[in-house]
């Protein structure tokens, strides 16, 4: 008997919705990357992207605990000399939610072609509202 290996033609994937309301960003960003890696399956293979689709709704509503809305920075480097730009996570929040959900997904998965493919399968909406309701999204409730 052979031993199953997972492919791009035999991966079957689904589609979920997580309600981001009063979650906590990291725990919620662990178990979204988790989804998005394929590790809920039980075919997952560390070289392959077995996972599935994840929409977040609601990412304005995401909390962070303690002082870190005003002690945390968002930091990245324009390449120019002395480009170093800091953004206070209070200021991320307001402006820009979905890039604060997509930054913290981000940095939970590999950083390699293949995390770059899994975070693809990712949308994070400001709102309740979203664009794939065609999907037939199931609501995936998190267990934290």
């Amino acid at each position: 008997m052979k031993t199953f290996m997972p492919n791009a033609q035999t991966i079957e994937r689904k589609w979920y919705v997580v309600d981001a309301n009063g979650q906590t960003l990291g725990r919620l960003a662990s178990e979204v990357a988790k989804v998005l890696s394929g590790k809920t399956k039980a075919i997952y293979t560390p070289h392959v992207d077995t996972g599935d689709h994840v929409i977040v709704i609601n990412a304005d509503k995401v909390v962070l605990t303690g002082n870190k809305l005003d002690q945390k920075y968002y930091r990245y480097h324009t390449g120019h000399p002395g480009g170093l730009r800091e953004i206070k996570y209070r200021d991320m929040m307001i402006k820009k939610p979905e890039e604060v959900v997509m930054h913290a997904v981000k940095g939970m998965l590999p950083s390699t072609k293949l995390g770059r493919q899994m975070l693809k399968k990712l949308r994070v909406y400001r709102g309740a509202e979203h664009n794939q309701e065609a999907q037939q999204p199931e609501v995936l409730e998190l267990k934290f």
